[in-house]
């Protein structure tokens, strides 16, 4: 009864959707047009959030709904998070490793705008498994892109607000992570009144395993990805964070907002199950990083700060030096000969 409240729903779909909005605000606020076009002009972040989030991602929730032969509902759930751009968690996350903040933020961003014509076409490819169910014949194509052109309009005000006031953004990035925070506990809280003990124990040990997989796998492969393009260690810290951390947001609104509750049950929970186990392996990447490789962090950019010096000094030394170009004296044998003479200086 309770999974089937009218109020409780339409309470839960509101959150979402604001959360979700904030969210996009605080993501485009945190884009500055300057270093939007000096990413256009060299597209690594672009090449990287395309072959990250809709290349990679998506296969890795294809192959493990496959492996662990999941029915045509859970395999919807976690394709439809597998095919999701990279979330606001990352941005947070590159900060806490030293990671390149213009990089994470563009890949973020980029993301979410090739989301609109991506995201679809990755799901319509790898729900053809599944195209004979019920629920993938009902996959709503069209409301999935009119949920995420939604989105376009906050992030589009997020801009134009760190264009004209910069302080009035960092304010709004700081309000979007806190509010990432809390609107997950409140999903978590809510859609367990909602669902109730007895679909939450419908929830098979497979989805679990796969929530705790897929970031780990998304990790795994954004290190692979920047190591093939030979990009600096704070880098590859980056697109690993960035390929791992799913919009859990956008999923939870696309499943919220376009199946019914009688139609998806207990797996809305799986985007929630994906933001804990994404949360909480990040939490251990940055606990490592913060144990064992910050010291290698401080090392390296010390290096290059005494090598920049000596090469300061050195540089300093030759134009100081003390030169001699003597003058010339005429002897017998009509010899030239050099005596050197110093240049007070």
């Amino acid at each position: 009864e309770t999974f089937g409240d009218r109020s409780l729903s339409q309470g839960l779909s509101v959150l979402v959707g604001l959360g979700l909005c904030v969210t996009m605000l605080g993501l485009g606020c945190a884009v500055e047009l300057g270093q939007l076009g000096q990413q256009l002009r060299r597209p690594v972040g672009l090449l990287l959030a395309l072959l990250g989030q809709f290349v990679a991602m998506p296969l890795v929730a294809f192959l493990l709904a496959l492996i662990f032969a999941l029915d045509e509902v859970a395999a919807v759930a976690v394709l439809l998070c597998g095919c999701c751009p990279g979330g606001n968690l990352s941005n947070l996350m590159s900060v806490l490793v030293d990671g390149d903040m213009n990089l994470s933020i563009i890949m973020t961003a980029s993301s979410t705008l090739l989301a609109l014509f991506l995201m679809p076409l990755c799901l319509w490819i790898y729900s053809r498994h599944w195209i004979h169910t019920a629920v993938v014949q009902l996959l709503p194509l069209g409301a999935v892109s009119l949920t995420l052109g939604s989105t376009l309009l906050p992030i589009g005000l997020g801009v134009l607000i760190r264009s004209r006031h910069p302080r009035a953004a960092d304010l709004l990035v700081k309000i979007s992570l806190w509010s990432l925070l809390v609107t997950l506990v409140v999903l978590f809280i809510l859609t367990g009144t909602m669902l109730g003990p007895d679909l939450l124990a419908q929830i098979p040990a497979s989805v679990y395993a796969i929530a705790v997989l897929m970031p780990l796998a998304g990790y795994a492969l954004g290190y692979g990805l920047a190591t093939v393009f030979k990009m600096p260690p704070h880098c590859r810290r980056t697109v690993s964070l960035e390929t791992g951390c799913q919009n859990v947001q956008l999923c939870t609104a696309i499943l919220k907002l376009t199946f019914s509750p009688e139609l998806i049950g207990s797996m809305y929970m799986f985007p929630l199950l994906y933001a804990l186990f994404q949360s909480a392996e990040a939490g251990l990447f940055v606990l490592a990083y913060k144990m064992y490789g910050r010291d290698s962090y401080k090392q390296d950019t010390l290096g290059e700060e005494e090598d920049t010096d000596i090469s300061y000094k050195k540089l300093k030394e030759e134009e100081i030096a003390d030169t001699s170009y003597g003058t010339v004296t005429t002897e017998e044998h009509n010899s030239i000969q050099m005596e050197p003479t110093q240049t007070a200086l």
